[in-house]
């Protein structure tokens, strides 16, 4: 058996109890914003009597809709979700279903775990391995775009501005002069100091020249100065051109027809890529100099003695091996601060993360890179 309380203030919306203690509401007439906005009046007030509702069924025999249709739905929406009671609706012109389907919606929270068969672990994983993937392929690819955009420079083709990359040069180089001073400073007498304490127990004090000269020309120059550049460098470019991104300037130069890879991506590569080497044999100059500070202070080394033994460790072919190794990075650092900054959003989290990102691939792909180099050179016996 159905009863039917009083029509509430609007005609368009009735409300009928049933035995089961469900409410139907009865929506009629037209529902567009002409017509004002429909009340929920009556469904609060079947609430306000205190009668307990098992659920509520809404039947739609509505003449035109528009949006008021699809707000009163969500309202009553909102009714149910706190009250946890089931809501059925029937007869919604295919159009509304859809559309309050699409605003009621939750989308899956980032991170949520979702149900189903499998190992999490090995789920997380293969996810993770699939996004190095693409992150792998998508670096390539900007590579190979900045080696078209070299070419087209050298062609006289490219959309190059000569004064960038004077400025850049500058951040890049002397810019980057007194963190590369004071970490290759420290790197070298921390070498020294630790090879000291094991090579004084043989007596050979004097090979403190030799492990400081070999690592710093082979190793340690090259790798400190790529590290310091993608925390410096690295990260600045990605800001630089994140921001720019956010601003719609790179959509800017893409509608004048402006490479954003000729105007803001080469000059950044070009500049890093020329002050890496010189960077690096800087920082042999002052880790040889770290190593000669502990030699002659601490183990009472005299310092021609410490010069000459470091002449007669470090031969040409161990500069060359870092000086190759920092061209490599250079690369890397300046392309993937680039890809990073060209990928951010358009808000200022976006480029903050992007930021974080270009410094940790930046890490990454040069600690690959190093052990690439460590397997080759065994290889080939340098």
């Amino acid at each position: 058996m159905l009863w039917s309380r009083p029509r509430g203030p609007d005609p368009r919306v009735s409300i009928e109890r049933g035995e089961d203690r469900c409410l139907r509401i009865i929506l009629t007439g037209p529902w567009r914003v002409a017509n004002g906005v429909a009340s929920l009046v009556p469904v609060t007030q079947e609430f306000a009597h205190g009668d307990y509702v098992a659920g509520i069924t809404v039947e739609a025999r509505v003449e035109a809709y528009d949006s008021t249709l699809i707000a009163f739905l969500l309202k009553l929406h909102e009714i149910c979700a706190l009250g946890d009671i089931p809501l059925t609706l029937q007869g919604l012109p295919e159009g509304a279903r859809r559309l309050y389907a699409l605003a009621t919606a939750v989308p899956e929270r980032e991170g949520a775990a979702r149900g189903g068969k499998g190992f999490a672990p090995l789920t997380a994983l293969g996810k993770t391995a699939l996004g190095f993937a693409k992150q792998g392929r998508d670096w390539l690819n900007f590579l190979g775009s900045i080696t078209v955009s070299t070419l087209r420079l050298m062609r006289g083709k490219a959309q190059f501005q000569q004064r960038d990359f004077l400025l850049f040069v500058e951040e890049c180089g002397a810019q980057a002069l007194p963190i590369v001073t004071i970490i290759s400073l420290l790197v070298g007498l921390i070498l020294a100091f630790i090879g000291a304490m094991q090579l004084k127990v043989f007596g050979a004090e004097l090979y403190v020249a030799n492990l400081v000269a070999v690592a710093m020309a082979r190793e340690m120059a090259a790798l400190m100065t790529a590290i310091v550049l993608s925390g410096r460098t690295g990260a600045a470019f990605a800001a630089q051109i994140g921001a720019m991104q956010g601003n719609e300037e790179v959509d800017a130069l893409t509608t004048l027809g402006i490479s954003p890879i000729d105007f803001l991506v080469l000059p950044r590569v070009l500049a890093l890529v020329l002050m890496t080497p010189l960077l690096c044999l800087y920082s042999n100059l002052m880790g040889l100099i770290g190593g000669y500070v502990v030699s002659v202070g601490i183990l009472d080394i005299t310092g021609a003695a410490y010069i000459n033994q470091t002449l007669l460790a470090v031969k040409l072919g161990d500069f060359v091996v870092g000086l190759v190794k920092s061209l490599v990075f250079g690369v890397i650092v300046a392309s993937a601060g680039c890809l990073q900054g060209l990928r951010a959003g358009r808000s200022a989290a976006a480029v903050g993360e992007a930021t974080t990102n270009a410094v940790v691939s930046c890490i990454l792909l040069i600690i690959i890179a190093d052990g690439i180099f460590a397997v080759l050179l065994n290889m080939l016996k340098l």
